[in-house]
């Protein structure tokens, strides 16, 4: 079940869409009675309620949970997780910036598959090669300034890798269970080309159901199989 207040924003959207209380508890097949104890935050929604509402009022579960702002500092420790576990695993520390952008993804939309909220908050848009985060390109720019990665370009690859100042961080920001998920995504990917996590993220139910270039919604990663969420 979710556990948080909702209801003022769920009656804002209901007028804003000239719903009745009693068309809007038709419309979820439950009471009228029912239905006035979500506006008035005395009932809780269910996961599926949560969904129909997304739907009837065309957004996002994030958008009914007053989702938090995005943690870019905590974004930031997640690339270097995962460029750490990189250098640990005795590889070159190297990862394609496309690569990189996709194991962020798969924490973030892994971490609400298990607990309906993003590891992050970031919001994340379909582009070509997958869901990437609005804010991406821009994170690795100030990190790269910063000192905190390197970026190159070999053969046509843009690879990013840790700079000496985050070589032996230690990140603070993530907990041990968010950082065993990272740990147990690295190891399954870290052999593999770019071109399969890409085609596993396109093969996903957030990316099937997106608009190209609209944000990709973290819910529909509820849908899918436990074996197919990373």
């Amino acid at each position: 079940m979710i556990k948080k207040k909702y209801g003022t924003y769920i009656k804002k959207c209901r007028e804003e869409k000239g719903y009745s209380q009693q068309q809007m508890a038709e419309l979820l097949g439950i009471a009228r009675t029912s239905y006035i104890n979500i506006e008035q935050d005395k009932r809780e929604l269910s996961l599926d309620e949560a969904q129909r509402l997304a739907g009837i009022f065309n957004i996002t579960i994030n958008d009914i949970l007053g989702e938090r702002s995005p943690n870019i500092e905590k974004y930031k420790d997640m690339i270097i997780a995962f460029l750490q576990m990189y250098v640990d695993n005795k590889k070159d520390g190297k990862v394609p910036k496309t690569k990189l952008a996709k194991l962020i993804y798969l924490a973030d939309f892994a971490w609400y598959y298990e607990n309906l909220e993003s590891m992050s908050g970031m919001q994340y848009k379909k582009l070509q090669y997958g869901p990437v985060a609005d804010t991406y390109f821009r994170v690795l720019d100030e990190m790269f300034e910063s000192g905190e990665i390197n970026i190159e370009t070999k053969n046509d690859l843009i690879l990013v890798s840790l700079g000496r100042a985050t070589a032996s961080k230690k990140i603070e920001s993530l907990n041990n269970k968010e950082l065993k998920l990272i740990s147990n995504i690295n190891n399954k990917w870290e052999d593999k080309r770019t071109n399969e996590i890409v085609e596993f993220t396109h093969s996903q139910m957030p990316w099937k159901f997106g608009r190209d270039g609209e944000t990709v919604h973290y819910e529909l990663i509820t849908q899918e199989d436990p074996d197919h969420v990373y």
